[in-house]
């Protein structure tokens, strides 16, 4: 019988994945014959991390298994996890073994005073996400490079819809673009595993899964991500073009909401942010006389 357990169907995706994205050759197998998958089979795998395939199928599957530390070690070893990527599977599958849980605990995320202060003390861009990538607090500088939150609506104020708005996303072509997306993507999906039944991620997911085959593309290779950093170009009218730095910081809770932050080592960026901070501030001066 099929179990219904919301952590299990996880688990069996995140392992069909990992799985698709093994080549024999990786593995040390040959490739042999005509194949009707890229990736490793089902039963290549299950030979690999020692598992009879009906188990492993079933685990792929979603249905009732409850598998060891050590089987979830051997899958790790056969499917080539990085670290990050096995203590997810740990993760998933350790609360697939448990009751499906009780959703009672979900309260909205709240930024402390404390860190909204903070966040006005940095001169550099930053804004404060929820888990699900919610757009909870920013700064000045934040509001100078990327636009005013106050021209969207709160629902939509959220980093992955952001990046898959088609009005907003002109520079898709750049390189940038779909590491950027999939490190956000990577982060909704290790929000994802610590409840995936939760309104907010089915309501972001399913939407984006509707209305966009890229995403859809690029949610279906389950990476994770826990905290990332990257850099990014952003084109700002009357400044030019700004090569940022950028990192998220975890903030308090379990799982709490993460800070973003956007930096430029001294030199021609450094110089560019400055000046956007004081076009902003002279705009903002001109509104509030």
């Amino acid at each position: 019988m099929n179990s219904t357990h919301p952590y299990a169907r996880e688990l069996g995706d995140f392992l069909r994945a990992r799985r698709n994205r093994l080549r024999p050759r990786d593995v040390g197998l040959e490739p042999g014959g005509r194949r009707k998958v890229a990736g490793l089979r089902r039963e290549e795998l299950a030979m690999l991390a020692g598992l009879s395939t009906d188990y492993y199928q079933r685990m792929e599957q979603g249905r009732e298994v409850r598998p060891s530390d050590d089987v979830l070690d051997s899958l790790a070893s056969a499917l080539a996890l990085d670290e990050e990527e096995r203590r997810h599977l740990f993760t998933l599958a350790r609360a697939a073994r448990k009751p499906v849980p009780a959703t009672a605990g979900r309260t909205p995320e709240r930024v402390p005073s404390s860190t909204s202060r903070m966040l006005r003390a940095l001169h550099t861009p930053a804004v404060v996400l929820s888990r699900h990538l919610d757009v909870l607090d920013w700064n000045p500088m934040a509001e100078a490079l990327l636009g005013s939150p106050a021209d969207y609506p709160p629902d939509r104020l959220n980093m992955l819809l952001l990046m898959f708005e088609d009005t907003l996303t002109g520079d898709r072509g750049c390189p940038d673009w779909e590491r950027q997306a999939l490190e956000y993507i990577g982060m909704m999906r290790t929000a994802v595993a610590t409840d995936p039944t939760h309104p907010r991620a089915t309501a972001i997911v399913g939407e984006l899964s509707i209305r966009s085959a890229e995403f859809r593309r690029l949610w279906a290779r389950h990476d994770v991500r826990e905290s990332v950093s990257g850099t990014k170009t952003f084109r700002v009218p009357g400044v030019g073009d700004i090569l940022l730095d950028w990192d998220t910081y975890p903030l308090p809770g379990n799982p709490g909401p993460v800070m973003l932050v956007y930096t430029a080592p001294s030199g021609p960026d450094a110089d560019r942010l400055q000046l956007l901070a004081s076009l902003h501030a002279s705009r903002a001066g001109q509104h509030h006389p």
